[in-house]
Formats: structure tokens, sequence, C-alpha cells
């Protein structure tokens, strides 16, 4: 089993989305995908007033409702705050031996697997790890989602450098627009500076409630915005599950 670990810069960049994205793709080139997010926390109340996890719901609608919420994501939480700390108000905590076992659990089931991580790659995902740390454990490569707006240059390169020193393998960068465009001049620039200040692909961005991923038509040198295609099957070349993870 193979699988992309996708990590943002921050919360609310679009990492969901962007998961999504390539759990439709990858089934649509044939392949069979999950979907795990080893926690989650910030419930809605949906219309038969039970809570509903938002992004567990979007991941689900992507694999067709083929599998069961409580696969997908084991441990969620009612707050919207970091998982452990939602947790800690309702009185428990994190099982830090579930989130690896629940990738176990997708073995045999499907080839690639999308895992989506919980806000920025140092936010703790339990009490003791944070995303970082659990993917060191899950040693697949990542795909750093980052919000196209100002400021993003300095918490994208920040979060690579992060990557560089903890060793952890960079598959590609994203970049999301997570509000309407021409809200924010520097969304021109974003993709293009990014680029040239990194030597980890930046492979497209996201417009905003668009499905498809873009290439850079700010350049000048493309007037147009360019549908791209990425070979997601590449970039999940690492084994996902080794017997190192207990």
């Amino acid at each position: 089993m193979q699988g992309i670990f996708v990590v943002g810069t921050d919360t609310g960049v679009g990492k969901t989305e962007i998961a999504c994205l390539l759990i439709r793709e990858l089934k649509a080139a044939g392949k069979r995908v999950g979907a795990y997010k080893p926690v989650c926390s910030g419930a809605i109340t949906n219309h038969t007033g039970l809570p509903e996890w938002e992004d567990v719901s979007k991941l689900s609608a992507a694999l067709n409702n083929q599998f069961p919420q409580e696969l997908i994501s084991p441990q969620r939480f009612k707050l919207p705050l970091a998982p452990p700390f939602a947790a800690r108000e309702e009185d428990v905590a994190i099982d830090e031996f579930l989130t690896t076992q629940g990738v176990k659990k997708w073995l045999g089931l499907v080839d690639y697997l999308i895992i989506e991580g919980a806000g920025g790659l140092l936010s703790p995902l339990t009490e003791r790890m944070s995303n970082a740390d659990y993917a060191r454990k899950i040693s697949c490569p990542l795909l750093v989602v980052g919000r196209m707006g100002l400021g993003t240059i300095n918490h994208t390169l920040l979060t690579l450098n992060c990557c560089e020193a903890k060793r952890l393998p960079v598959g590609g960068v994203v970049l999301s627009e997570t509000l309407p465009p021409h809200s924010d001049l520097s969304t021109k620039s974003n993709f293009k500076e990014i680029r040239i200040r990194t030597t980890h692909p930046v492979l497209g961005y996201l417009p905003h409630q668009a499905t498809t991923l873009y290439t850079d038509h700010y350049s000048g040198l493309i007037k147009q915005p360019q549908p791209i295609t990425i070979d997601w099957t590449n970039i999940a070349d690492e084994i996902i599950l080794n017997e190192g993870i207990q």
C-alpha cells in the first residue's frame, strides 16, 4: 500500500479539498483508493441533530461513501481545538497507538491511501506527537498545501525548511485559493515566487471553489488558466506501512 500525507502550512488552507481532489483523480485512473484522517476535531450539528465532521464527510463523499466513516477517522472530537486539547475537554486522551493501527486497517482494501493531517506541520496531533512526528512514523511523501495570499511565501518556505530539517520526504507543494479571486493582490505572485525559492516541486494551485489544479497563469507566459495533470501515483512512491510501525 502506498500513499501521500497531506499537510498544511496552517489550519484552513484547503487540505481536505486537495485530499479529495487526489482521491477523485486516483479513482478516475482506476486505482483502489482510501482516505485516512487519524484524528479530527470540530464538529457541526447536522439536520438530524447529530454531530458531523465536515472534513470526514467530504473525504467519504470523494470515496463515493464506499467505506464507513469510523475507518476514515476513528478518533473524532467535538470542539474546534487542536485534537489533543479537544480530547481533554471530553475527558479522554487520544490513542496514539490507534493513529498508526488505523493505517494498517486499510491494508488489503486499497492500493493508495490519502492521509490528511490536522492543522500545520508542527501542530499537535496527539499529546506527544506533532503532524511532523506522525509523518516520520508512517513514512510516506508529504504534499504541502499552502494558502494563496499575503504571508504564504514565508509560511510555505518555513514548512519546507522544517521538512528538510526533519528529513521528511516532500512529494510537492500545492497552493489553495481559499478566498474569492482578486481579494488579495499577492496571489498574483505567490506561485511563481515560491517556485523560485525552493527546490521542491511546486505542482500547481487550486482556484477558489474549483475542482481542478491549474498551472501558474500570472507569469505572463500563460494568458489563461491551464488545467494540469499530475502523476499522483509517481508522487506516492514510498511504502506507507512497514514493520517498524508499532
